[in-house]
């Protein structure tokens, strides 16, 4: 199956201004971001916070432009594509925000809000649109009478359906997903990704999954991309990377997962240091001033994404064999 969504490259650098007669400083938010996106897949992307998760949705979403590499969404290069190209690639993809509270309007009715894409992109008749609006309630199961409801009269779990309803409204091939259920309690989280699963079944959309919980992740996506300061570090199915995770750093984010059998814990891997900072990182290997497997080939020279097996890793230590295999913990279920 031909990919989707292929990302060569991709990375989005800001200018910062640090203040009165000083220079500018370049913020790399995402640097060379390389990986492809199958129809009706779900790849994950997780990593610490500052990682680029964030940054490389809004590329996704085409909010930003990426200010190098290539990104093709659905056949057509964000980059150069003309207006009624961007036009339809806006209806191809759609988002899903972290926050149910801060994602829609107060000031509107739940049908104004899910009507709105509708009524910028179609040329549907005002009782189209209300018809299409009380079916996508069905959808995400509400009912018809919310329509004329305001978002403080629901609860988390139904302002991020009405939030997953608004996003489906142009009929998307592609739903970006921003950490759509951190802000919830974990029983809610669990019936919102439910639904993801029923429609992404029954519409045959594909998601990218923007995580830091690698417990969800575990139970909803195909594939796992880690990101550390702006770059793609280790790719692999889910079951693969969950079972013999291969960089230094998803075996670190594995190792501090909560366990559900406490007695399975294993050695834990812990990181030392803080995340480093994007406006200058480390030279050779970004993870090197916290891997316990550097070496000073790592310290000079930055490693590339190889396949080993299953898995893309960029790794020095694993190409060399110098690392030893997953601990107890890394092999136990989630």
């Amino acid at each position: 199956m031909s990919p989707i969504v292929i990302a060569d490259k991709v990375g989005q650098t800001y200018s910062i201004s640090r203040g009165a007669f000083r220079p500018t400083a370049d913020l790399r938010a995402v640097q060379e971001a390389s990986f492809e996106v199958s129809a009706g897949e779900t790849l994950a992307i997780v990593g610490e916070s500052g990682c680029g998760k964030s940054t490389l949705a809004r590329m996704l979403t085409m909010i930003e432009t990426p200010t190098s590499g290539t990104l093709t969404i659905d056949g057509i290069d964000v980059a150069t594509a003309g207006a009624a190209e961007l036009k339809r690639l806006r209806s191809t993809v759609q988002i899903v925000f972290q926050n149910p509270y801060g994602s829609l309007n107060p000031r509107q009715k739940v049908g104004a809000i899910i009507e709105e894409p509708l009524k910028i992109n179609t040329d549907l008749s005002a009782a189209e649109r209300r018809a299409k609006a009380e079916k996508l309630l069905a959808e995400v199961g509400l009912r018809p009478e919310h329509y004329n409801r305001y978002p403080h009269m629901f609860s988390g779990g139904q302002r991020q359906r009405i939030a997953v309803a608004r996003a489906i409204a142009l009929e998307p091939k592609i739903l970006v997903l921003d950490e759509p259920v951190s802000a919830l309690d974990v029983s809610i989280q669990a019936q919102i990704l439910n639904l993801l699963a029923d429609l992404q079944e029954r519409l045959g959309l594909t998601y990218i999954f923007i995580s830091h919980d690698l417990s969800v992740v575990r139970h909803v996506a195909d594939r796992v991309m880690v990101m550390y300061l702006g770059r793609p570090i280790e790719i692999a199915p889910v079951e693969t990377l969950y079972t013999d995770p291969q960089h230094p750093y998803t075996r670190a984010l594995l190792a501090a997962t909560p366990a559900a059998r406490p007695g399975q814990r294993g050695e834990r891997a812990k990181l030392v240091g803080e995340l480093p900072s994007p406006f200058n990182p480390p030279k050779g290997c970004a993870f090197n001033p916290r891997c316990p497997f550097a070496d000073e080939r790592t310290r000079t020279e930055r490693p590339t994404l190889k396949r080993h097996g299953e898995t893309m890793v960029a790794c020095f230590a694993v190409e060399e064999g110098r690392l030893p295999p997953p601990s107890p913990r890394e092999h136990a279920e989630a």
